[in-house]
């Protein structure tokens, strides 16, 4: 599936893409455990377009600006109106070799849902 394909509420999504940009994480709370958390926002996309990924805790260490991932079991929600991959509790992230430039132009992100 390319990234252009995504909507809300998808699930056990398989994609591959390069990281373009990532935001320092910042710490929240979670209702789920009242514990202290770190989030990321990250950039992910291919050629089709590009979408925000949220990444937690040792996940954000895990990924570097300019490589290429391999994501399986992810899912998309809308938080804010605006669309976002989620890695999610049984996925899995791996880089992987690939040689593809994203497109910056189509950030399904910033559609309104």
């Amino acid at each position: 599936m390319k990234i252009s394909e995504l909507t809300p509420d998808q699930k056990k999504l398989e994609l591959v893409f390069k990281i373009e940009e990532k935001t320092e994480p910042r710490e929240v709370t979670t209702k789920l455990d009242s514990m202290f958390h770190k989030v990321c926002n990250v950039l992910v996309g291919d050629e089709s377009g590009c979408v925000h990924l949220s990444l937690w805790d040792e996940d954000i260490e895990e990924v570097k600006e300019g490589k290429h991932y391999k994501i399986t079991e992810a899912y998309t929600m809308l938080y804010r109106n605006s669309l976002t991959l989620n890695k999610g509790k049984y996925g899995s992230l791996k880089e992987i070799e690939a040689d593809f430039e994203i497109n910056t132009q189509n950030n399904i992100s910033l559609k309104e849902f």
